[in-house]
């Protein structure tokens, strides 16, 4: 539109330069006078501009004819295609330059005008392989679906811009909604061209959305061959891919091929929380303990999390607190700084009743670092330690309005998640979710004490009730 508008501008322009010029011209009077071969002829200067015209075309008129003339000889030497190529340049050569303005009427938004510009030079050119593309192109950019679909079907018959055809059909059905039939057509294009990058990602998109996670595995592992992803990130993806490939089978009920792909995922990435905890009950079908423990500490090392924790109480059920405790030091000397750690330092000594360490344990951050967790945790010492059920209702009542500390919360558009997913479940965005605090406000579950500590809270009137407002401002959790 833009470009139309400039190009009227410059011809009214021209038009009235044009006007101008010869205006000024006539006003000026006098003549112009030229002697040849001992005659003496004299014209106004109008007369004079229109013999230099009538001059410039007679000579291209005669440049035209004598081009004619060279492509008749040539003919009648025996150079039968001589006719047919002079007049085919001249055509060869409009038709490129349609083709030129119809890219760069596209280029400029001018859809209607790269239609119009491009069915020219189909015309003229007569090579569907340069025209149906940027036919296909401006019908696209015009929403006019059912002509690209057209020229992009046209694509398909050429070797040459068959690749290109199967990713503009691909385009198309992303865009009415077909998911199954685009995957089809990104698996046919990831076939033509393997190493073509952004074909993969569209790929691996629909395949992750799909729940393929064996074939988005194979997508990760080109990218990585084709060096189009780092192989750190392409390993922690094929964990990822793994872990989800697992979950899957087990549902279905295939014990043996869920294991399998859990150890493999937990192998891939060690650090990948969700993956240890799998890895662990798989190796807990066998009694492995050894095996279980090992992935869990490997996991906490690299980042305490509540669920290590509890994975790692499950592989001895039924144990006393202070055998317990014992075995729970290959995780709380690891990070002893760390907040996940203390707290599950307090929920331990919690569950062996010794309640000033759980106190030294969980203070400091209930004072600091208040969330529903650490209050719930004071309010259980305030309990095991024998203060009224006003105190321990009051801590209580601290925890309903404190944040609910770290939670799986996507990178990409802050959603919170209950539990781990290999895609975000708001944005679909792969591999998004980290485990930290969120921000205010955007809260919403909760993290609740490690089930072996729970049990300190008994009492259903404290763990169902909460102060009064007015209780609520008199009484005061107690700090020492």
């Amino acid at each position: 539109m833009l470009w139309s508008v400039i190009k009227i501008i410059l011809f009214v322009a021209l038009i009235a330069a044009v006007t101008y010029g010869a205006g000024a011209i006539m006003d000026t009077g006098g003549s112009i006078t030229m002697q040849f071969a001992g005659q003496e002829v004299s014209v106004t200067p109008i007369q004079a501009i229109v013999a230099l015209v009538v001059l410039i075309f007679v000579l291209w008129l005669a440049q035209w004819l004598f081009g004619i003339l060279i492509a008749i000889f040539k003919f009648f030497n025996g150079d039968e295609t001589a006719i047919s190529r002079y007049f085919g340049r001249n055509k060869e050569e409009r038709g490129y330059k349609a083709l030129a303005d119809g890219m760069v009427a596209l280029a400029a938004g001018e859809s209607k005008e790269a239609i119009d510009k491009a069915a020219q030079a189909e015309r003229l050119l007569q090579r569907p392989q340069l025209t149906n593309l940027i036919n296909a192109q401006a019908a696209e950019a015009s929403g006019d679906s059912k002509r690209a679909l057209k020229y992009y079907k046209r694509l398909l018959q050429d070797d040459q811009t068959r690749f290109v055809g199967v990713q503009g059909l691909m385009k198309q059905k992303l865009v009415e909604g077909d998911t199954d039939t685009a995957l089809a057509l990104a698996e046919k294009a990831f076939a033509l061209r393997p190493t073509h990058d952004d074909t993969m990602s569209a790929l691996f998109d629909l395949q992750t959305e799909k729940s393929e996670w064996k074939g988005a595995q194979k997508t990760i592992e080109a990218k990585v061959r084709a060096g189009k992803l780092p192989k750190d990130v392409g390993r922690r993806r094929e964990a990822i891919l793994a872990l989800a490939d697992a979950r899957q089978m087990l549902d279905a009920g295939d014990i043996d091929g869920g294991k399998t792909a859990a150890i493999a995922a937990n192998k891939l990435s060690p650090d990948l929380i969700p993956a240890a905890v799998l890895a662990a009950e798989m190796y807990m079908l066998d009694e492995n303990k050894r095996a279980a423990s090992s992935a869990l500490k490997k996991a906490w090392s690299a980042n305490p999390h509540p669920e290590l924790a509890a994975a790692f109480a499950d592989i001895v059920p039924k144990e006393d607190s202070a055998s317990r405790l014992k075995r729970f030091t290959a995780l709380t000397r690891v990070g002893a700084d760390q907040t996940e750690t203390k707290l599950l330092t307090a929920e331990l000594a919690l569950a062996d009743e010794d309640f000033p360490a759980a106190r030294r344990a969980a203070r400091e951050l209930a004072e600091n670092e208040p969330t529903v967790r650490s209050l719930t945790i004071m309010a259980a010492i305030e309990k095991g330690e024998g203060a009224g059920e006003k105190t321990v209702r009051a801590w209580l009542n601290k925890a309903l309005n404190a944040p609910r500390g770290p939670q799986w919360v996507c990178e990409s558009c802050s959603n919170i998640h209950a539990g781990w997913q290999p895609r975000c479940e708001n944005c679909s965005t792969f591999d998004s979710l980290s485990w930290k605090t969120p921000p205010v406000g955007e809260q919403t579950a909760s993290t609740a004490m490690l089930g072996f500590t729970a049990g300190v809270l008994t009492d259903d009137a404290v763990k169902s009730s909460t102060l009064d407002i007015e209780d609520a401002e008199v009484i005061e959790p107690t700090q020492s």
